[in-house]
C-alpha cells in the first residue's frame, strides 16, 4: 500500500508532462498552418514571427493559433537593434548567454518601439542580419 502511495505523485508528474508535450505539440501544428503564407517565419516558446516582402507579423503562439497579431512595414522601420538583457548588442561580438533576448523595431515616424522576445541569441542575431540587409536594399531601391 505504501509503494503505491510513493508512486502516486510520479504518475501524476507523467500525465502533467504529457499533458504539456500535447500543448506543445498542438503550439507547433498551429504555428505550421499560420507561417505557410509568409516568405520566411520563425516559432519559439515566446513568439512567433513572419516576414513576406516589407511587411513583419508577430505574436504570441498558442495551442489554437497565434494570438495578439500585430504587423507593421520595414518601409516604416528606421533602425533594428538586437537587445540582451535590455542592453544593444554588437551582432558582430554576441555575448554567451542572456536572460531577455529582443529584436526591437524601432519607427521612423513614432517615439513607439516593437520589441520581438526570443529564446536563442544566435537566432536573434540572424534575423537581425537578415532584416537589417533587406531594410539596406529597400533604401538604395528607392533612393536610386
Amino acid at each position: 500500500m505504501e509503494r503505491g502511495l510513493l508512486w502516486l505523485p510520479l504518475l501524476a508528474m507523467f500525465f502533467w508532462l504529457a499533458w504539456q508535450g500535447s500543448r506543445e505539440y498542438q503550439k507547433v501544428e498551429a504555428y505550421r498552418a499560420w507561417a505557410e503564407q509568409f516568405e520566411r517565419a520563425k516559432y519559439d516558446i515566446y513568439s512567433v514571427l513572419g516576414q513576406k516582402g516589407n511587411s513583419i507579423t508577430w505574436g504570441k503562439p498558442t495551442p489554437q493559433g497565434p494570438i495578439k497579431l500585430e504587423t507593421f512595414s520595414l518601409i516604416n522601420v528606421q533602425e533594428i537593434h538586437l537587445l540582451v538583457d535590455g542592453k544593444l548588442i554588437n551582432i558582430e561580438n554576441l555575448p554567451k548567454k542572456g536572460s531577455s533576448i529582443e529584436l526591437e523595431f524601432v519607427f521612423s515616424q513614432s517615439t513607439d518601439s516593437v520589441r520581438v522576445p526570443f529564446t536563442e541569441i544566435p537566432l536573434a542575431a540572424e534575423w537581425a542580419k537578415f532584416l537589417n540587409l533587406g531594410l539596406a536594399n529597400w533604401r538604395s531601391q528607392t533612393n536610386e
